[in-house]
């Protein structure tokens, strides 16, 4: 339980430096959200894993290939330009039981 915890908190910590280094990082390790998705698939296997609105509409997605373990975070903004945000090896998706009956999730 404490280990699916810490892995949560990473992965939440992930996002929120995700929306923040967009602006700061220009456009260095950034294209549109195509090519960026194309080249991903192509070279590394990865498709998109999980997604989530982050502030001012920055869209975070988690790229992962379950083949090879690797794994990319993208931020892309409104006008369709997509950063690379951070990537890594072993990914590992982590299965989550169902809420209890009246607890909200």
């Amino acid at each position: 339980m404490a280990e699916t915890f810490v892995k949560m908190t990473v992965g939440l910590g992930l996002m929120v430096l995700a929306a923040t280094q967009v602006r700061a990082e220009g456009l260095r390790d950034c294209a549109p959200r195509a090519q960026v998705v194309e080249r991903l698939a192509a070279v590394y296997g990865e498709v998109p894993q999980s997604i989530g609105l982050a502030s001012q509409g920055v869209v975070v997605e988690v790229f992962a290939s379950e083949a090879t373990g690797t794994w990319t975070i993208t931020a892309t903004r409104a006008d369709g330009l997509t950063c690379l945000v951070a990537s890594g090896e072993a990914f590992d998706t982590i299965a989550r039981p169902a809420p209890a009956p009246g607890i909200d999730a």
